[in-house]
């Protein structure tokens, strides 16, 4: 049953006009609910009752008070809380709401019309380790780096404030406020209007599957927003089929739609969509992308879901049954590649072997299980993705999960030889799939990214106990101790160290990032859209072929060991005979690698590796053919 005041859900939380301020609340069990608003001194004036009307909503509106104005909410006498719509809690999650104007920053993007998905070279970070000081304003002063890189959306990792000073921003328990260690919302605006400037999407990550263990007063004020009887990774399940569910629809629809309407984002990754169980006729995502991009209808706004079933559905139009995400995170590209790499066989590395075959097939069609058993699962897992377009597929090399997920906060190219590194770089940025980096990839980044949080000492202990027992799938693991989530230290160890960029090192796998990157962007062929042909050379070797009308490029990857590799037996080949074959890039020129190691390349016939790289090579057709 779809809610009956869509006008007043507009103004769901706090918000100020010319004669006062609107505040409506959520609270759909509640008989009376009152806000205080707090003086300069900090006293609170008396109760100001809101009026009950429809949908469980409670409002009024309050003049001689504006932008600045801190208040509290109660319900049926119980309280004060915040406002579960607040929109800032400069003291945190346990302290009083501020009203914020929406409305009063000037905005500099009006030209500006978005990155459509076949457009995306996607940059995941996190806000609190991207600098040394950790704050939107000290981001906008890197995104001229990330211009220059040849990235074209940011994405950010969940603002929605959380308790303490550090946290992956998975614990959100004020949905609506960006989290004030990082800056206030008018920061956050301006990192997204700098970004724009530079020709930069922001696409942000928000999590709808769970709330934070600590400080989600929403729940006070709205219980039916949990399922008590469903149970997550992470926490009870959301109510998004139940009694009430339509107002907890709402409320999670009308987040999103705020954050990408007052923030002027690009972009929303769903967080763990398997989690948010929804058996209603329309799923919930479903329904929240589609009233997302109408509320925003100026630009593309996409919607990437990141999901670990490997369901065709996520991506299919609803006409056709589908959710109509616009994109899935490949888990299994990620899973395949870091197999073939490191040769951990163990936790969820189980399903995935050291065959380049699969690696091939992952490429071509997205991911490798369709409908197969998972021994990790022990299940099915997964359907066939056949004729889903490749660049509705997010891949990647290292996310904060995949790193993170690791007791020390590894990185890949901390496991293996950076030649292969190189190798598997290009690998991913010549495929046609929607590449992800995450933040020091670029400059394959010295430090680790561990998982860290600052909640109160009981809950703090409970967390870690848990972390102790996830890293218990992993045999790999077992003698290995992870730094404590909750020490300061665990936290500084995960920032960025951008003076590194300045040694060699460094230096040249940036330089490498920023060339395959630039051939992407410029070279029709690599673009996403055109054909792509992904074969098997040997068992350590890849061939990509990409083609685009007038445009050939062959690139060979070899991601394992030294040796010859021949071109002249291959039948994806067969058609290029007589023409010129043109070395654009390879992996061992010296603005890539400060010791090199060359190559031994006889264009168009062989190629003698002395160790993992790759070759990109434009073919030039004769002009009849």
């Amino acid at each position: 049953m779809a809610v009956v005041n869509a006008a007043l859900w507009e103004s769901l939380g706090a918000l100020p006009d010319a004669r006062g301020v609107r505040f409506t609340v959520w609270a759909p069990l509640a008989r009376t609910v009152s806000i205080e608003v707090i003086g300069r001194e900090g006293a609170s004036g008396e109760p100001i009752v809101l009026e009950p009307v429809q949908d469980g909503l409670h409002t009024r509106h309050v003049a001689g008070i504006g932008a600045g104005t801190r208040y509290r909410v109660s319900v049926d006498g119980r309280g004060p809380f915040p406002d579960p719509a607040s929109r800032f809690q400069p003291e945190g999650v346990h302290g009083p709401s501020e009203v914020v104007d929406p409305a009063s920053y000037r905005w500099s993007d009006s030209a500006w019309r978005g990155r459509p998905l076949d457009q995306l070279v996607l940059y995941e970070m996190h806000i609190g380790a991207f600098t040394p000081e950790g704050t939107f304003a000290a981001a906008i002063a890197k995104l001229p780096h990330l211009a220059a890189l040849g990235v074209t959306a940011i994405e950010v990792m969940p603002l929605a404030d959380f308790p303490g000073d550090r946290n992956w921003g998975y614990d959100g328990a004020s949905l609506w406020a960006p989290a004030r260690v990082y800056g206030r919302p008018e920061d956050f605006r301006r990192l997204v209007d700098a970004a724009h400037a530079l020709g930069l999407a922001v696409h942000l990550d928000v999590v709808y599957n769970h709330l934070g263990p600590d400080g989600a007063y929403v729940v006070a004020v709205a219980p039916p927003l949990l399922d008590r009887g469903r149970r997550t990774e992470w926490g009870t399940g959301l109510n998004l089929d139940g009694e009430h569910s339509a107002g907890v629809r709402e409320f999670l629809i009308r987040n999103a739609i705020h954050w990408v309407r007052e923030y002027h984002l690009d972009g929303l990754r769903l967080d763990a969509t398997p989690a948010l169980v929804d058996r209603s006729p329309r799923h919930l995502v479903a329904e929240l992308g589609a009233r997302v991009r109408a509320a925003v209808a100026e630009r593309p706004v996409v919607t990437i879901a990141e999901d670990v079933r490997n369901l065709s559905a996520l991506v299919k139009p609803e006409s056709s049954g589908g959710w109509a995400m616009d994109g899935v995170w490949s888990f299994d590209f990620h899973h395949q590649i870091h197999r073939l790499l490191t040769g951990q066989c163990d936790g969820y590395y189980v399903d995935f072997t050291d065959v380049i075959g699969d690696l091939a097939t992952i490429a071509r069609r997205g991911w490798l299980f369709a409908g197969q058993h998972s021994k990790y699962a022990d299940e099915a897992r997964g359907d066939d993705p056949a004729g889903i377009d490749p660049m509705r597929f997010v891949f990647y090399l290292q996310n904060h999960d995949e790193i993170g997920n690791r007791p020390l906060g590894e990185r890949l190219h901390h496991l293996i030889e950076p030649a292969a590194h190189r190798a598997a770089t290009t690998l991913l940025l010549v495929l046609p799939q929607t590449p992800l980096l995450f933040m020091g990839d670029e400059w394959a980044a010295s430090s680790p990214f561990r998982f860290f949080t600052d909640h109160h000492e009981k809950l703090g202990a409970r967390v870690a106990e848990g972390r102790t027992r996830d890293m218990g799938r992993f045999e790999t693991f077992a003698a290995v101790a992870a730094p404590h989530p909750q020490h300061p230290d665990t936290f500084a160890a995960s920032r960025l160290r951008w003076d590194e960029i300045e040694h060699p090192h460094h230096t040249a796998m940036l330089a490498l990032h920023r060339a395959l990157l630039a051939l992407r962007r410029s070279d029709p062929a690599l673009r996403a859209g055109a054909r792509s042909h992904i074969e098997v050379l040997d068992p350590e070797t890849l061939l990509v072929r990409r083609d685009a009308p007038g445009a050939t490029r062959v690139v060979v990857i070899r991601l394992r060991d030294a040796g010859m590799v021949s071109l002249d037996q291959v039948r994806a080949l067969d058609d290029l005979s007589g023409a010129r074959w043109e070395m654009a890039l390879h992996t061992e020129q010296p603005e890539f690698e400060t010791s090199p190691r060359p190559m031994t390349i006889d264009p168009g016939r062989a190629i003698t590796f002395a160790r993992p790289g790759a070759v990109i090579f434009r073919i030039e057709r004769p002009a009849s053919s």
